[in-house]
């Protein structure tokens, strides 16, 4: 989705998202991204990964990357608690459809934003890059920061978690 396309302006159907807590922020992501929602398992750390690379996991067969969205945001990494849930969501890294787990606070609900509450993410004033957010949904009294979860894991060098390796020498 370009950076500048918030909506689609001819859609005024709500989007349907999946909340999550990370510290004391809500963020969301489109419900139609999310494979399934796991409660802790076993995450077998990777040597040399980036360091909001958790490690790995299996899911039905499958290794999968987790990450830890809170690292990748720049906040301060949290504990582990009976309210952590690692969300498998499909994400595009470098064009291939890729499954990558997230680590989340807590997972809320499933809900809907409507599209005429959504603006574009301001440019100051967020603690995380703005490029990560998709939308600012209005939803009674708070926002609900939606994710663009592809540019989250292929903004730039330091969201490597695709197949291709990162050069040698960089961080």
């Amino acid at each position: 989705m370009p950076a500048s396309s918030v909506t689609n302006p001819m859609s005024t159907a709500p989007l349907q998202v999946l909340t999550i807590g990370l510290q004391d922020e809500i963020f969301a992501v489109e419900t139609d991204r999310v494979h399934e929602v796991l409660d802790q398992v076993p995450i077998t750390p990777v040597p040399n990964s980036r360091t909001f690379v958790r490690g790995l996991i299996n899911v039905r067969g499958k290794v999968v990357p987790v990450a830890d969205l809170r690292l990748r945001f720049g906040m301060k990494t949290g504990e582990v608690t009976r309210d952590t849930r690692i969300v498998v969501m499909d994400v595009f890294i470098d064009g291939e459809p890729t499954l990558v787990g997230t680590l989340a606070d807590r997972v809320y609900a499933v809900t809907e934003v409507a599209a005429a509450s959504m603006e574009e993410a301001p440019r100051i004033g967020m603690k995380w890059r703005a490029e990560f957010v998709r939308a600012i949904g209005k939803r009674k009294d708070e926002f609900i920061i939606i994710l663009d979860i592809d540019r989250v894991f292929a903004t730039d060098e330091t969201a490597y978690i695709g197949s291709k390796p990162p050069e040698a020498g960089s961080p």
